[in-house]
């Protein structure tokens, strides 16, 4: 299965309709996180950008998923990348503890 980083691009003002759909979006990356399909999420600290990383097969199934994102609607662009590296500290072997 190939990693994806998906790039999304977030409104310039959050109104009240945003506003009520984050728990539904929350619980909803959260799910896909359980089920390993996300990777990653991460909001930038001026809440202009957000970057997820994926799990799929192809950039239109990795799409297809963003598009069911309940914040989609309001999202103002997304572009999806397949990945020929990813590394993280998650993904390696835990430390060994001689205990």
């Amino acid at each position: 299965m190939a990693k994806f980083v998906v790039t999304l691009r977030l409104p310039d003002v959050f109104d009240d309709a945003f506003m009520a759909l984050i728990p539904r979006h929350r619980a909803f990356i959260n799910r896909l996180i359980e089920e390993d399909i996300i990777e990653a999420y991460a909001i930038s600290a001026d809440r202009t950008r957000g970057w997820v990383t994926m799990n799929g097969q192809t950039a239109e199934a990795i799409r297809t998923v963003v598009e069911q994102f309940p914040l989609f609607r309001f999202l103002l662009g997304i572009e999806v990348d397949e990945l020929f590296v990813f590394d993280s500290k998650a993904s390696r072997f835990p430390a060994i503890s001689l205990n």
